[in-house]
């Protein structure tokens, strides 16, 4: 790792830091190194540092999908936490992959543009959100994104919709581990007071049933085909059942949350008994959301 002492300046690197600071759900041990690049020629350089060292590493935006072991993880976490531009002209949004989706949703409001308003309470950045092709309340990233650029083997490349095979939480960026570095959005003109009204409708919507104070990384299971995974997991009577200090939230069964002092062992643990007990009294695969680390 002191390769990178050679390139950068310290003040960007964190060694052996704790990852339960860097994820919603609080969990996870340290990492070898922690990196926050400056720009996209730093983020170039530390990829090809590792891919040439052969050094693990994974790219994180605001670690709201991820849980960490709690041995931590042995390589680079690449932390996109200076990617944060936003530009608007007229009734386009360009945003940098390190940009909170919450944050993005309200520049729009501040500007009058209609069509984010779905992302006000996603805890995702940019880049993960594209990558996930993140939605909610019957809209996606899709629906809005005009073009996304990516790091894609060393090279900036520009990508349309068309070329991004979105699909349910997923997309070609996650198929191909490529790295957003920006994705531009196309809305349209409204009311501000309108739009702060629908955020507020749908802000409310998820505190009254999302367990929203504890933390978390969102919904835990996919959606299978056919069923929705909170209500396969409340009609299998798992509500309130934990392990360690992971919980199923009694608030919306689609959540694990971390009640306290949860380890990621605690949280895999009690996926693995959903997964089972779901599988057993209904026949139903639940496939995880999130991603371990």
């Amino acid at each position: 790792m002191d390769i990178f002492k050679k390139f950068f300046p310290e003040e960007k690197l964190f060694f052996n830091e704790q990852m339960s600071k860097h994820t919603t759900f609080q969990i996870g041990g340290a990492a070898d190194l922690l990196f926050m690049p400056a720009h996209p020629g730093d983020l170039h350089r530390a990829i090809s540092i590792c891919r040439g060292q052969k050094i693990p590493y994974f790219i994180l935006g605001n670690g709201s999908n991820v849980l960490v072991s709690d041995d931590g993880f042995r390589g680079v976490i690449i932390k996109l936490y200076n990617f944060t531009n936003v530009q608007v002209e007229g009734k386009v949004v360009h945003a940098q992959s390190g940009v909170d989706m919450r944050e993005l949703s309200r520049y729009a409001e501040e500007n009058s543009l209609t069509g984010l308003e779905f992302a006000e309470g996603i805890p995702a950045t940019v880049g993960g959100a594209v990558c996930m092709n993140a939605g909610a309340y019957g809209s996606e990233m899709k629906d809005v994104l005009i073009r996304v650029d990516v790091l894609r083997d060393g090279e900036i490349r520009r990508l349309l919709p068309s070329e991004l095979e979105f699909g349910y939480r997923t997309s070609l960026v996650k198929k191909e581990n490529l790295i957003v570095l920006s994705a531009t959005f196309l809305l349209e003109h409204g009311e501000k007071d309108e739009i702060r009204l629908k955020m507020a409708d749908l802000n409310k919507r998820r505190l009254d049933k999302q367990p929203l104070e504890f933390p978390s990384a969102g919904s835990v299971f996919k959606r299978p085909e056919g069923y929705f995974a909170g209500k396969l997991i409340q009609d299998s009577g798992l509500q309130g059942v934990s392990i360690g200090g992971a919980e199923v939230s009694t608030k919306h069964a689609g959540f694990i949350i971390n009640k306290g002092n949860a380890t990621a062992k605690d949280v895999l643990d009690l996926i693995k008994h959903v997964q089972k007990t779901v599988k057993d009294k209904f026949g139903v695969e639940l496939e995880r959301e999130i991603i371990l680390l």
